[in-house]
């Protein structure tokens, strides 16, 4: 871990590698700001936990551990009293995310935090039939190296298999379905996923479905070969794109309306804060490198 002092963080005092597979996250940070990239996978500054993405850890574990227990026995009541108990366990597995409620001296604010937690596992029973899956797989993870050598990798939340050996691959998220202008993001990251299920097994997976219980709504895409072999193209550029910032040292800041939620603003020269030095060896960038975090039309 490093320390930070006037706005400059000090190097981590674990030595830093290249970076050497790709999962949907850390892809989407590219694309979304080069330099955030650069913070969280070369440099991995630390980064505070979130009340939000903490909820989301929570409640996906209690998705998960309800399965554990017969299709009968899968019942709002059941589902609920599983929260203290995933809560006990994540922080013990986590502890800094006591942090959340360090001045939270009277519980108030984790209670209410915990019971917006259990609304989103009961909305959940709104969408689907917990007592009528009986999941393949849950939480999980997976890799496959694609022929250029790439590695891609990243956790499932639930996969779903038919008596036909169809595959439905379900991703759970806590927040809002996004605006349809919006929605290419998430539907990257389960074509991602179906291209490491395809390249694992051979198989395209029958349908990819997202389940918002933030808002209450599902999404579902069927997929078809040609998706899986676009998205594989994007990913090759992709990771051309931050192999080549990896070797020049060359990651530059994307500003949006993003910035405002990001813990990097004080190493950041977007908001007058200076990066760390870089921590691997830098090569002359090659002409005509193109543009970070841009992919083109295939």
């Amino acid at each position: 871990m490093e320390s930070r002092t006037d706005g400059v963080a000090e190097p981590s005092a674990v030595a830093a590698v290249p970076p050497a597979s790709l999962s949907p996250s850390r892809a989407g940070d590219f694309m979304q700001c080069p330099l955030l990239y650069r913070f969280r996978v070369i440099d991995r500054l630390p980064e505070k936990p979130s009340e939000a993405a903490t909820r989301g850890t929570l409640v996906h574990a209690v998705l998960e551990r309800l399965f554990d227990v017969p299709a009968a026995e899968r019942t709002v009541p059941r589902a609920r009293s599983l929260v203290p108990g995933q809560w006990d366990r994540l922080r013990e597995s986590r502890p800094e995310v006591v942090e959340l409620f360090a001045d939270d001296r009277d519980g108030e604010r984790m209670a209410r935090w915990l019971g917006e937690a259990e609304r989103l596992v009961e909305r959940w029973f709104a969408l689907e039939d917990p007592t009528r899956l009986e999941p393949a797989e849950r939480e999980l993870f997976v890799e496959a190296e694609l022929e250029s050598g790439l590695r891609l990798r990243g956790i499932i939340d639930r996969v779903d298999v038919a008596s036909t050996g169809e595959v439905r691959i379900v991703d759970y998220k806590t927040g809002k379905a996004p605006r349809p202008e919006y929605a290419e993001g998430a539907l990257f990251q389960m074509t991602f996923y179906a291209l490491v299920v395809w390249r694992l097994k051979g198989v395209v997976p029958r349908r990819l479905q997202l389940v918002y219980l933030g808002s209450g709504d599902v999404l579902t895409y069927d997929p078809v070969l040609a998706d899986l072999e676009r998205v594989e193209r994007k990913l090759l550029a992709l990771w051309e794109a931050i192999q080549r910032a990896t070797r020049t040292g060359d990651w530059r800041p994307r500003p949006t309306k993003l910035c405002g939620w990001c813990d990097h603003q004080a190493v950041c020269p977007e908001f007058g804060g200076t990066p760390p030095p870089y921590p691997l060896p830098v090569m002359a960038p090659e002409p005509g490198g193109g543009e970070q975090g841009r992919m083109g039309r295939d």
